[in-house]
């Protein structure tokens, strides 16, 4: 049993710690700490993510790599890239994929339909481009 000091007239000079008292202290005091160092580490871990996720981010190229459109504007002269940028086939591909694909896009794009002059123009000019550039063409 654990003793009390007492005053002069038989009053105790503290409260008595009952055992089981303690055991539940001591035992929330230990759950705290475990909390703050596990507090701790998922801080320090979380720095590191996300560090480690900014220098990833910086590393993908910042020009519009996922992205299905193509970013900037027309070239001041056409080239081949770009005709078949505009048409959405290869450079290297056959007159009938070329003839396909510029139907495909003129119905879509053609002024009489709502679609613009200039886009219907840049259009026409990557096909005569396209079936001019071809070797053996006339």
């Amino acid at each position: 049993m654990p003793t009390t000091i007492l005053d002069s007239q038989d009053q105790p000079l503290a409260r008595e710690v009952k055992p089981h008292m303690a055991t539940g202290l001591i035992l929330a005091g230990l759950g705290l700490a475990a909390v703050g160092f596990a507090g701790r580490y998922v801080w320090r871990a979380g720095r590191l993510a996300q560090q480690t996720l900014n220098q990833k981010l910086g590393e993908l190229p910042a020009s519009g790599a996922f992205s299905k459109y193509y970013r900037g504007g027309f070239e001041p002269k056409m080239t081949k890239r770009e005709a078949g940028l505009i048409l959405g086939v290869s450079p290297s591909a056959s007159k009938m994929k070329i003839k396909e694909a510029h139907k495909r896009i003129m119905l879509l794009n053609h002024p009489d339909r709502g679609g613009s002059p200039y886009l219907a123009a840049k259009i026409n000019e990557a096909k005569d481009y396209m079936d001019n550039a071809r070797p053996g063409s006339s």
